[in-house]
């Protein structure tokens, strides 16, 4: 038999939606990886949007539309913007005097900058209150020009502001260390000042990373309870957040009423988190183009 009447062998049509890669394995990566996402974070997102409907639509609306829920939710994502957005240039300005400046406690002073993580959060607000409570060390002084910390949004909002740092911090620091030099020195030769290298070269390279920080700030305060429930002196309409109102309605065994209000907040999140994502892929785009 001649090769030409050998005959050949079926050509599978390429499906468009399958993934071709040379690891083995992708099979059983992906199913494995679907599997968890789909018990750990699918699953209870689903259970926590069908609970709020056992009230009907009217009373779900009753419950996010009443004076306290309405202010509880204004004080925690206005305050929570506000810290987020206070700690991009304290961020921005840590994580450059860590990468590019050598002086002695260095090293001490960035393994400070993980504190927050690593301190519980009931911890880090028994802290805070102990500081800036009228009678603690920095309270008493601000209490002299008639500001009032602690029991306060002003308390809220330094607890946000402690929380939230080290995600811009982090965000920033592989980027500067990576960010070349010579660029900057191109830009010196180029008759640049340092007014023009920061904000037309280094910032422009900087960008997605400090949105991607401030967008991590932005979520981990939105969700914060034990750091900020001490230091708040939750008074309803007042110091009150979103969390915490939660948790009192739960303990008034107002589940349905508290899924209403967590799925509020996870649907405001999310919202949040796609704009602000979508804002770094444009700064990514523009800083390669």
């Amino acid at each position: 038999m001649t090769a030409a009447a050998i005959p050949a062998a079926p050509v599978r049509a390429r499906r468009p939606w399958v993934v071709h890669s040379i690891l083995p394995g992708f099979g059983l990566s992906l199913g494995i990886t679907l599997a968890y996402l789909g018990a750990i974070v699918v699953l209870p997102l689903i259970a926590l949007a069908l609970r709020p409907w056992e009230l009907g639509l009217s009373g779900v609306w009753h419950e996010l539309a009443s004076p306290r829920v309405a202010k509880a939710f204004r004080l925690s994502f206005g305050l929570s913007a506000l810290a987020a957005l206070v700690n991009a240039p304290l961020g921005l300005l840590i994580a450059w005097t860590l990468t590019r400046y050598r002086f002695v406690g260095r090293r001490v002073l960035d393994a400070l900058v993980d504190l927050p993580f690593a301190l519980p959060t009931a911890v880090a607000g028994i802290a805070l209150t102990a500081i800036y409570a009228p009678t603690g060390p920095l309270g008493r002084v601000a209490a002299q020009f008639g500001i009032k910390t602690a029991y306060s949004p002003l308390g809220i909002f330094i607890a946000l502001v402690f929380i939230g740092l080290p995600f811009v911090v982090r965000a920033l620091q592989p980027v500067l260390q990576d960010l070349d030099a010579e660029v900057e020195e191109a830009a010196t030769t180029l008759g640049a000042n340092a007014f023009q290298r920061a904000f037309r070269v280094i910032l422009p390279a900087l960008a997605p990373a400090l949105v991607s920080g401030v967008s991590l700030a932005f979520a981990r305060a939105v969700g914060e309870y034990g750091s900020v429930v001490f230091i708040a002196g939750n008074l309803p309409g007042k110091t009150e957040i979103a969390p915490l109102l939660i948790v009192i309605k739960l303990e008034q065994y107002d589940y349905a009423g508290a899924a209403a209000v967590g799925l509020a907040m996870v649907a405001v999140s999310f919202g949040s988190l796609v704009a602000i994502n979508a804002l770094q892929l444009r700064l990514a785009k523009r800083g390669r183009a």
